[in-house]
């Protein structure tokens, strides 16, 4: 399955993250190449670990994984999205020094609640004839570069959007953990 096939599978699954990424760049403060290089190996390494979590459990216990995950991201997707929304409309800003403190797990739980679809994903995975360790490795580069350009191109748009940039930002991860839920619900 490695190739064409892959590539549309790490492509598809990185979008989510790549939306993740644009809102987080573009409601910082002009955030530099090491805040982007952060998001990106954080997207990316969740985005592998995932693969490989839920290709390792396999379809022994698939039917409990896919009876859950979308409510835990979406969970995760409306606390996050929602602590945006209420900063933009209420106009706060957070501490620095507790943004700092807290910047590290909200990065995380984006990147995990991104990625809960791949862990679905590598349940599938476990029952096709595919090669874990190279399918994975393409998933978390791709969602890499993707979080990588999601963050660059959002510092382009931040000026443009200023405060409203948060608000998208909220939005969008409300959008992303609202469609999963829908699609691991109603179809």
């Amino acid at each position: 399955m490695f190739g064409a096939t892959s590539f549309a599978l790490a492509l598809s699954l990185s979008m989510d993250s790549f939306a993740a990424a644009l809102g987080r760049g573009a409601a910082q403060n002009k955030p530099g190449l090491p805040e982007a290089l952060r998001v990106g190996l954080i997207f990316g390494i969740c985005q592998l670990l995932m693969s490989v979590a839920g290709w390792a459990v396999g379809s022994s216990f698939a039917d409990v994984v896919q009876d859950y995950d979308h409510w835990i991201a979406f969970a995760l997707l409306l606390a996050i999205g929602g602590s945006m929304l209420r900063n933009a409309i209420t106009g706060e800003t957070d501490d620095p020094a507790a943004a700092k403190r807290s910047g590290w797990l909200s990065l995380l739980t984006t990147g995990v609640a991104t990625s809960i679809d791949a862990s679905a994903v590598g349940v599938g995975l476990a029952m096709a004839d595919v090669n874990i360790a190279l399918t994975a490795s393409l998933v978390g580069l791709v969602t890499f570069l993707m979080g990588f350009g999601g963050v660059m191109l959002g510092r382009a748009a931040g000026p443009m959007l200023g405060r409203r940039a948060e608000l998208i930002g909220g939005l969008g991860l409300v959008a992303i953990g609202t469609k999963i839920l829908v699609e691991h619900t109603l179809f």
